[in-house]
């Protein structure tokens, strides 16, 4: 049986036994049918050293390595399904190891874009002739909470309202695995917190819930979806790009602004809750700019 043949038989198996998507079985198809065109001999009987030679081609050819890692994906499930088959005695992609795909750089705001950012705020919520006041207070409580505190967005929507009652500088957080870590709270913070629980708790829906940002959803708090959309409508009026602006940007602002200014990456990695302080290394581009402006602008012989 010839390649297209065996190609065939795999997308049938496909689709009838795993209900695969028309577009995902095309994909499959595109892959298959350029790896046999470009792998001499017939694909069905390729060795692990053809199929390698095929996947670096592709780097040379410039080839992103999510593309390479698409195709070896197609090629794996096609040789599984030979060998389970019997077509085949063993699977050549086995010892074949997927392309590294690179973690992207962080987007990080500028301090002074994010100083920008939080006057906006802070002027709207102070505005007595804001049409939405309470919207106002919450997204100027939100943004200082996140920027001092560098919290996933998930963990500020979910805080409960003890932190703002307690007025303490420093907060527990649970977060990810369950685990609860210490996070400093800033002046501005706390004072945006103060602000928005005195107008909280002038609304009646709002004044029993055990949530800071509580709101009426399943979960009982502020969406994390509603945030992310109020925070690309403040940055627009702030005149920075909404495209460019996440809650989770601001948590990257947070960690860049810490390292920029001298802060221990150890320290940074425990205020995020990072469990793997290689997590956390992705930031390292802003230390080994410190360092080269350091060097550059102290050594004697730097010029």
């Amino acid at each position: 049986m010839k390649s297209a043949a065996r190609i065939e038989a795999f997308l049938e198996m496909m689709s009838a036994e795993r209900g695969a998507a028309e577009n995902t079985l095309a994909g499959y198809r595109r892959d298959l049918e350029d790896a046999a065109e470009t792998i001499a001999g017939n694909l069905a009987d390729a060795s692990s050293d053809a199929i390698r030679t095929y996947l670096d081609g592709m780097a040379a050819r410039g080839f992103a390595p999510t593309s390479q890692a698409r195709k070896l994906s197609a090629l794996r499930q096609f040789f599984k399904f030979l060998y389970a088959e019997g077509l085949r005695g063993d699977d050549p992609t086995g010892t074949l190891d997927s392309p590294k795909k690179g973690r992207p750089l962080p987007k990080v705001m500028s301090e002074a874009e994010t100083g920008r950012l939080l006057d906006r705020a802070a002027r709207e919520a102070a505005d007595p002739e804001q049409a939405d006041r309470l919207a106002a207070l919450r997204l100027h409580a939100l943004v200082e909470v996140l920027y001092a505190t560098g919290l996933r967005v998930s963990e500020l929507v979910g805080l409960p309202v003890t932190v703002a009652q307690r007025d303490d500088r420093f907060f527990m957080v649970r977060g990810k695995g369950n685990k609860e870590r210490m996070v400093p709270l800033s002046a501005k913070a706390r004072a945006a917190m103060r602000a928005w629980l005195a107008a909280r708790a002038a609304v009646p829906a709002f004044a029993e819930s055990p949530f800071l940002f509580p709101a009426a959803s399943d979960s009982g708090h502020l969406a994390r979806q509603v945030f992310a959309r109020d925070l690309k409508g403040l940055a627009a009026r702030t005149g920075i790009a909404s495209a460019n602006l996440s809650p989770h940007v601001l948590r990257h602002a947070f960690a860049s602004h810490l390292l920029q200014n001298g802060a221990d990456l150890r320290a940074v990695q425990q205020l995020l809750g990072h469990a793997d302080i290689s997590t956390t290394q992705i930031y390292t581009h802003v230390l080994e700019e410190r360092l080269v402006k350091l060097v550059t602008e102290h050594h004697p012989l730097a010029d």
